[in-house]
């Protein structure tokens, strides 16, 4: 039976779900305020991630933060202003930083970003926006082996999961890559990963598709679901109501207050993210490139270096911190000091970010609405294939996966 399927949220999870539902025969039509791709996934590092399994909140944590948010060189901010009401959320964020939660957050992790490159591929099989996607390596710059060594731990994880890096040291490293100034002199280099040369346009260019398949497209605000009648759910918009037999919530950082309204409290936040765009820049890595240093990712696209990371804990309303502009250019300037471009443009945005670093996949009690949220900072590299989940649940086709560890209720009401 054809549904008619609304997703709200235009970003990479959203546009994945809803290709992937018009794929299986259904009548799909997206919602968003601001159109595809301009939110979140607009501004993110363009990286598929595969290894990027491993949870911020690994052990030691608790003990290193308070040092982290004092020092005006560590990649870690806080709005202070907003500690009272980040508190909640925090406790809860910091009890997973021990090694029983992160090895079974890393391993959750995996079944949705390790194949990444194949997931970006399916997606776009028969589409024109496949050419926004390279295949590559990732690289983690280091200053010294010893940094790297710290990183010990990590690097345990990801190998476990398949992901064995090549280390590069001494002059080497300038002759992997030329970009890097003096004070990178470890490399490590993991292969079978890929980015997108411009992450905004590859959504839109997405979205378009997702229209020539016959699917719709429509700019409002989503203001209310309603679930009164059982696996009916009806979507209360800025532009008036529409009725659906299923409803894929998908808008990130804001999808908080929908979930309120079907009574359940998810404890979420956003982990706001910020990007410079070095336009027409010479200089920089010919792949992505992590800086350990300022936990950054440099990549290059098609308008430039874009150098992309950081952690700022503030909400949702406040805008832009300059700090966090500041040492991001202090450590560009730092890893790349050869590196010329024509001007700067800078982006702040909203990671939605879990207590336990894992996103809500899966149906809200009987209600007909699927969550599809809370990636955090692997968002365009889970969207893929969390649409492709999302998708499947919808149109009773079997995802063999197990989905208990990212049910919508797990956090209870």
């Amino acid at each position: 039976m054809t549904k008619h399927v609304i997703v709200i949220g235009a970003g990479i999870v959203g546009v994945s779900s809803a290709i992937w539902l018009k794929r299986f025969g259904h009548d799909v039509t997206i919602i968003d305020r601001d159109g595809p791709g301009q939110g979140t996934s607009y501004g993110n590092a363009g990286l598929l991630a595969a290894c990027a399994m491993v949870p911020v909140t690994t052990p030691g944590l608790i003990a290193k933060a308070p040092k982290m948010l004092l020092d005006p060189d560590s990649p870690l901010f806080l709005r202070w202003t907003y500690l009272p009401k980040l508190a909640p959320w925090l406790v809860r964020y910091l009890k997973h930083a021990n090694d029983p939660d992160t090895r079974r957050i890393s391993s959750d992790l995996a079944e949705i970003t390790s194949d990444t490159v194949d997931q970006h591929f399916e997606l776009t099989e028969g589409l024109r926006a496949r050419e926004y996607l390279y295949k590559s390596d990732y690289v983690f710059a280091y200053s010294t082996q010893k940094e790297f060594n710290k990183d010990r731990y990590t690097w345990e994880l990801r190998r476990d999961h398949g992901f064995v890096p090549t280390v590069i040291e001494g002059p080497a490293v300038q002759e992997f890559d030329p970009c890097f100034g003096p004070k990178i002199t470890c490399l490590a280099v993991v292969k079978d990963h890929g980015f997108v040369t411009d992450p905004g346009g590859y959504v839109a260019a997405l979205a378009k598709e997702f229209e020539a398949m016959g699917g719709r497209v429509i700019a409002a605000t989503v203001e209310d679901i309603e679930t009164t009648t059982p696996a009916r759910p009806k979507v209360v918009t800025s532009t008036g109501p529409m009725d659906a037999d299923a409803v894929v919530l998908a808008s990130g950082a804001w999808s908080k207050q929908l979930m309120s309204k079907l009574g359940v409290n998810v404890p979420l936040e956003s982990e706001r993210g910020y990007h410079i765009v070095m336009k027409n820049a010479l200089g920089g890595p010919r792949v992505p490139s992590m800086i350990s240093s300022g936990k950054f990712v440099a990549t290059p696209m098609a308008r430039g270096l874009r150098c992309a990371g950081i952690v700022e804990l503030g909400g949702l309303k406040a805008g832009p911190s300059n700090a966090p502009f500041a040492l991001l250019r202090r450590k560009i300037s730092e890893a790349f000091p050869n590196l010329e471009f024509d001007s700067e443009e800078t982006w702040m945005g909203h990671r939605p970010a879990t207590t336990d670093s894992l996103p809500l996949v899966g149906q809200v009690r009987e209600t007909g609405v699927y969550t599809a949220f809370g990636h955090q900072h692997v968002g365009l590299t889970a969207g893929p294939k969390t649409g492709r989940i999302v998708a499947s649940l919808i149109a009773d086709q079997p995802t063999n996966q197990d989905l208990t560890s990212y049910s919508p209720h797990r956090f209870g009401v």
